[in-house]
């Protein structure tokens, strides 16, 4: 049995010999991890399929090709990112210069989760690595062949003491957190982000948490129905709703919830056919558990589209359910499947009291031709992050970063972001020795008066 303890010293002891700081060192392990990711391409896409029956097209375009970019990013962009930066003096310093280093934390846990088991491990620990610090890397354990496959390009390019793979479930987890650590990125249910800033707080670790939450997707009457629903359908059934930013719930002004509804229907069977379980185009619920969670949300509700599944397949439509009670199971917590309820409203009253029922959610939407209303929403409502007249398409851009607010998450990566949030920001005065004014020195007897003239000036 892995001996964690013993793992993380070894990285402890690999981190403080200073190997992991210079940029030519960090360059080479990043430019060796790309070409590790380029080669075993093949193998994590038949991982994925093998998992959950992961399309091809949705394995390339939000796992596999999202890791080759950052990795391009990283590598090229690098020496920039972690070069010390000037900023503006204080007057109270002159003479001086001042910067911002930027430094590894040192050892770090990145904690994976399993809806997108393969980008989700390793853009996290694309930041980690550039940033200059060791990783331990906890896949999930639900997605044991792309998990095997991470634990098998790791082993390729690093050295234990450098990056590691723990395999396991709870247990394991629960281990790894009762370590001390100087870094937690965790990405997951709010529920477990709990338990996991509990287990850091023990030793004022900082963390950054990925969670989730009930994201809203408003339309109001001034849209295209056709170009909407398209839209919301690619997104909200992307992985088979298994996607932590998809739209959670639909609020349709009411009068276009009828066209509204028929348009969703055509798109669904525009995208996956007539037979959606025989479409090589949708993916399947992870397991069993997760299965029957998502199976009794149907249950008494009033289901417009949809609502077939197969257990052994592990199999459920895209299914649209129509104005479901607020107090119902659906609308009680995040979905996270392929299960999109669609409730009218008339007022933005109606809109106010069904947001503001749940915690601040990962993502909003609206569709909307009028700015005003467009604008009402973005500043009315707290959200991690989300998009005007699209969906989920936030995530893709590495200028933009990735986090949530309140319940659904603390801190955020992606790009620069990612490697910002691995560093800390090491504020640096450089003090010129020429002129040392005696101001600011004991005794202060007769400087008030120009003590407060200097501030007032500053």
């Amino acid at each position: 049995m892995l001996n964690i303890p013993h793992l993380i010293n070894s990285q402890r002891t690999y981190f403080t010999t200073g190997k992991t700081m210079p940029i030519k060192v960090r360059l080479q392990a990043l430019k060796k991890l790309y070409k590790s990711v380029k080669k075993h391409e093949g193998k994590i896409h038949e991982a994925l399929f093998s998992d959950f029956k992961k399309p091809l097209y949705e394995s390339i375009s939000s796992e596999t090709g999202i890791v080759v970019r950052e990795l391009q990013l990283a590598i090229k962009q690098l020496e920039f990112w972690a070069r010390p930066k000037k900023v503006k003096g204080s007057l109270l310093n002159f003479p001086a210069r001042d910067y911002i280093y930027y430094e590894p934390y040192g050892t770090t846990l990145i904690i994976a989760p399993w809806n997108y088991p393969y980008q989700l491990a390793l853009t996290p620990l694309i930041g980690a690595i550039a940033a200059g610090n060791t990783v331990v890397l906890k896949p999930s354990e639900l997605t044991s062949a792309t998990s095997q496959v991470l634990e098998m390009i790791i082993q390729e390019v690093f050295s234990s003491e450098h990056v590691a793979v723990v395999q396991g479930a709870i247990p394991e987890t629960t281990e790894l957190l009762s370590q001390r650590w100087d870094y937690i990125f965790f990405t997951g249910s709010v529920f477990v982000g709990k338990i996991v800033a509990q287990a850091a707080a023990k030793h004022l670790t900082p963390t950054t948490l990925e969670l989730g939450g009930k994201n809203p997707c408003v339309v109001d009457a001034s849209v295209n129905v056709s170009l909407v629903t398209k839209r919301i359908v690619w997104g909200k059934f992307l992985n088979a709703g298994q996607t932590c930013i998809a739209p959670d719930y639909i609020l349709i002004e009411s009068s276009i919830k009828t066209s509204f509804l028929q348009a969703l229907e055509k798109e669904i069977k525009r995208a996956y056919s007539s037979d959606v379980e025989a479409s090589p185009d949708f993916a399947r619920i992870i397991n069993e558990k997760n299965f029957d969670r998502l199976a009794k949300m149907l249950e008494g509700e009033s289901i417009s589209f949809g609502g077939q599944t197969d257990r052994d397949q592990l199999y459920i439509a895209p299914t649209i359910i129509d104005n479901p009670s607020i107090d119902s199971l659906v609308m009680a917590d995040e979905i996270f499947g392929p299960i999109l309820p669609v409730i009218s409203y008339t007022s933005k009253a109606d809109i106010e009291r069904i947001i503001d029922r749940y915690e601040k959610p990962l993502s909003g939407y609206i569709f909307s031709r009028k700015r005003a209303f467009t604008n009402w929403f973005l500043e009315r409502f707290s959200f991690g992050g989300g998009a005007v007249n699209d969906t989920v398409i936030q995530f893709v851009n590495e200028a933009l970063p990735f986090g949530g607010v309140g319940h659904s998450g603390v801190g955020s990566y992606h790009g620069k972001h990612t490697f910002l949030t691995f560093s800390h920001a090491k504020a640096i005065v450089k003090k010129g020795n020429w002129l040392d004014i005696p101001i600011r020195y004991a005794p202060y007897k007769g400087k008030n008066k120009l003590l407060r003239f200097v501030l007032k000036w500053l």
